[in-house]
């Protein structure tokens, strides 16, 4: 079997918080699975169709085994609902291999990991893997409340838990998270990891901006995007420049979709600008990003972009396809 399909079998469900469910992954069929490095996550091709992207959260050194935590959303487009309520112990489902987005730079002077929620799952392996590697670092984690806590049983077993910070919004104030402090109080040697919902994220990237935090310090992944006001986008085209083909990109649809219609497919996955899968080169015009895989000063360069979400500021985009 290829390693980009996988068949791995439901070894334990378990419930590790309010909402969020834990899965432990084991091969399906006795081969050996490719080892991860922390930060990585896997596509998940659920029964109904839908791929989804799950961060690993064990430790990298676990022999033969991925472990993930899903957080069932309210609003949930059918990945994390059927994960929470129709899959099974026992069940067989087929995984991509670990890829990595968001990888753990083991020369940094002090890491410091900040998880808000269900963020908290690459976070995990990153502290393992200090751990293991006996570097410097201090975790904090944020969430709504204590029972929103994923795994927080396991973090208080864990041989990092002297180096966690619990942060619980109804608890009392002194133990409330305070970004500009944690991170005014970091030296120039710290890399700062952060992971969690988008406002958190923002919060948190844009308060080390401000006090003067460099971007090659900051690293950090996100799960879902949030909707696309598109009221005010018009039609442009797409050159092919290989063949020289000419594509109509609508209002309402994305570009994806209209090379897809001509017959050109690109892999995608989350179909979000977040996994970073359908990055494809920019070779003329002037892109509008609405993705959250490339960083701002990426984005400047307008060399690339993601087709499933962005748009363009130009009547056309020469793409290298």
């Amino acid at each position: 079997m290829s390693l980009r399909h996988l068949k791995v079998r439901v070894a334990h469900k378990s419930v590790e918080a309010r909402y969020i469910t834990g899965f432990l992954l084991i091969p399906a069929d006795g081969i050996e699975l490719p080892h991860f490095a922390p930060g990585s996550h896997i596509d998940i091709y659920l029964p109904n169709g839908i791929t989804r992207q799950y961060s690993l959260c064990n430790n990298p050194e676990e022999p033969n085994c991925y472990r993930i935590g899903v957080l069932q959303e309210s609003k949930s487009r059918g990945g994390s609902k059927m994960l929470c309520e129709t899959v099974e112990e026992g069940d067989i489902l087929e995984i991509s291999a670990p890829k990595n987005h968001f990888p753990l730079d083991l020369n940094a002077k002090k890491s410091l990991l900040v998880a808000g929620g269900i963020g908290v799952t690459p976070i995990l392996s990153m502290a393992e893997a200090l751990t293991n590697s006996g570097r410097e670092f201090e975790m904090h984690y944020a969430a709504r409340s204590t029972d929103r806590m994923g795994f927080r049983e396991r973090i208080q077993e864990s041989r990092f838990a002297e180096k966690t910070y619990f942060h619980v919004d109804d608890e009392n104030r002194a133990q409330l998270f305070d970004i500009e402090r944690l991170l005014t109080a970091q030296d120039n040697g710290t890399h700062l990891y952060v992971c969690g919902p988008n406002g958190f994220m923002d919060a948190v990237l844009s308060t080390a901006r401000n006090i003067g935090w460099e971007d090659a310090r900051l690293h950090y992944e996100f799960f879902n995007a949030e909707p696309i006001d598109a009221a005010g986008d018009k039609k442009f085209q797409i050159k092919l420049a290989k063949s020289g083909k000419i594509v109509d990109v609508l209002p309402g649809q994305s570009v994806v979709e209209a090379l897809k219609a001509e017959g050109l497919v690109i892999e995608t996955s989350c179909e979000q600008g977040v996994c970073g899968t359908c990055l494809t080169r920019v070779l003329e015009g002037e892109p509008i990003h609405r993705d959250l895989f490339l960083t701002p000063e990426e984005q400047a360069q307008n060399d690339c972009f993601l087709p499933c979400c962005s748009w363009s500021n130009s009547s056309l985009l020469v793409l290298d396809l």
